[in-house]
Parts: structure tokens; C-alpha cells; sequence
């Protein structure tokens, strides 16, 4: 089995470890933890059974694969800390948004790295994980990572130039859904149900609708299609979301979150050895 490594314990630290644990991909026992606050390592080994490793160097020795959960600002002391000890052996995992795979092989000259961005799901094994590897990640690198990934969702491969749009679409496309769903609920609030039945019913539809897509291969045109009948409720309801622009307003979050993924791509000129 497999030892998971994580240098950094926040909240995306906090959603795959959640993950990999209620999925039974591995054990408490094989999942330490370092990061610079002791409260955040206090809460992992509270909350999840998880070992709390007190350096990141100690944490990259005695684990096979090391997930990089690290804010961008900090990644180039925490690379800088664990270049001389990471070997060919260990696989790195970096979701930092902005940091590019060539970046982070250039502090580990002997090691596989592979850049992931995954969402919140994941905590539910519904997650979305766009994945792609570094020149020196090999075959069975990544097959043992798309193992380890898929328990908590959906692997998805993508080119490296595409993360930032990955990041906008799936990585705070949940928050979105979210408004989606409250707003479903509060119309059928409105409408004379009760608050909990409410929502039970609008998550559940959206779930139901997002299988549909995914299963069928059908275009979400087409699917909507089937369920407008001429003169009926459904089509009274697309009129209303028309007149409120909701589709475009949908397509400028994702560029807005776009736009703005670039602009916080941290600058990593000059910050290297």
C-alpha cells in the first residue's frame, strides 16, 4: 500500500484526505501531514486518525507520494526545503493555480511531478480532477495516481496550458451550482414548499440533470428539449431564465474566474534557486 504525503493541511488538504478516507483508498495510518500552523496539524490528527509530521523534509522521506497543497506564495521555500531529499522514488502532486509543472521540476531534478486541479466534490467521491503530467512522470506514475485520484471522482487529462480554464470551469463552478440550487429552492419556496423539501428536490434534480448529460451523451439542447413540451410549464420557465440573461450570465463567471486566475498566478521570476 501506498503512503500519502501531504505538505500543507488546509482546507483543499482537508477535502482529499476526507476523501481518500471515506473512500477506502487508504488508511489514517498512511497519511501524514506537516504545515506551519499547529492548529491546522492539531485538527488532521483529531479529526482523521493522521500522522503529524513536524518538517517537510521528514514528510518527503518517509512517504511515497507527496501532495503539494500549498499556497503559491509559500511553494518556493517549501520546494527549496525538500529539493535535496526528494528522489526518483517519491511522486509529487501540485494543485497550486499558476504554478507550472516545469516550475516545480526545476527544485526536483529526480522526481516525477504531476499537476492536478481537483473541486470541493472530491469530499463526496463526485469530484472533478483535471490531471496532467510532467516530463518525468512515467507511465505507471500515472497510472498509480489516476488510481489514487479516481477513488474521489472523475480524471480528467488535460494539457498544462488549459489549467487556468479547468480552474475557472470546475475548480469554482461548484459555488455556482450552489447558487443554482438555492435559487431552485427558494422559488419553490415561493411556490408553497417547505424549505427542506425544497432543497432535497433542487439538489437532486441538478444531480439527476448533470448524470443525464454525463450518461447519455446526449447535448444539454437536446436533453432540455425533451423535457419542453409546446405551451407547458417547462418552456414558461426557459422564457423566464432568457429574459433574466441567466445563460450569460453563467458563461461571464467562468470568464470572470478565468480573468482572474491569470491575474493571481503568482510571479515566480526571479524566486528560484
Amino acid at each position: 500500500m501506498y503512503k500519502i504525503g501531504f505538505a500543507g493541511a488546509g482546507n483543499l488538504a482537508e477535502t482529499l484526505i476526507q476523501g481518500l478516507l471515506n473512500s477506502g483508498a487508504v488508511q489514517a495510518s498512511e497519511i501524514q501531514v506537516t504545515d506551519v500552523s499547529e492548529d491546522r496539524k492539531e485538527l488532521m490528527k483529531k479529526k482523521f486518525g493522521v500522522t503529524v509530521q513536524q518538517s517537510n523534509r521528514d514528510l518527503v522521506q518517509s512517504q511515497d507520494i507527496i501532495f503539494l497543497t500549498l499556497k503559491p506564495q509559500v511553494i518556493v521555500s517549501v520546494l527549496k526545503e525538500i529539493s535535496e531529499v526528494a528522489t526518483g522514488r517519491k511522486i509529487f502532486i501540485t494543485p497550486a493555480a499558476g504554478v507550472s509543472l516545469a516550475f516545480v521540476e526545476s527544485f526536483l531534478p529526480e522526481s516525477p511531478v504531476i499537476r492536478i486541479m481537483p473541486n470541493t466534490s472530491c469530499l463526496v467521491l463526485e469530484g472533478t480532477i483535471a490531471i496532467c503530467p510532467g516530463a518525468r512522470a512515467k507511465d505507471g506514475d500515472i497510472k498509480l495516481v489516476s488510481e489514487v485520484l479516481g477513488k474521489l471522482g472523475r480524471v480528467i487529462p488535460v494539457a498544462e496550458n488549459m489549467m487556468d480554464a479547468v480552474t475557472a470551469l470546475s475548480g469554482s463552478g461548484p459555488a455556482w451550482i450552489y447558487t443554482v440550487i438555492e435559487a431552485l429552492a427558494d422559488g419553490g419556496v415561493k411556490v408553497g414548499l417547505p424549505k427542506g423539501l425544497a432543497l432535497t428536490l433542487a439538489a437532486q434534480t441538478v444531480m439527476g440533470a448533470a448524470k443525464m448529460v454525463l450518461e447519455t451523451h446526449e447535448h444539454p439542447a437536446v436533453l432540455r428539449d425533451k423535457v419542453t413540451s409546446p405551451g407547458g410549464t417547462t418552456i414558461a420557465g426557459s422564457h423566464a431564465l432568457e429574459r433574466g440573461a441567466a445563460r450569460s450570465a453563467l458563461m461571464d463567471a467562468v470568464v470572470a474566474a478565468y480573468n482572474r486566475a491569470k491575474e493571481l498566478a503568482p510571479d515566480l521570476d526571479g524566486k528560484g534557486h
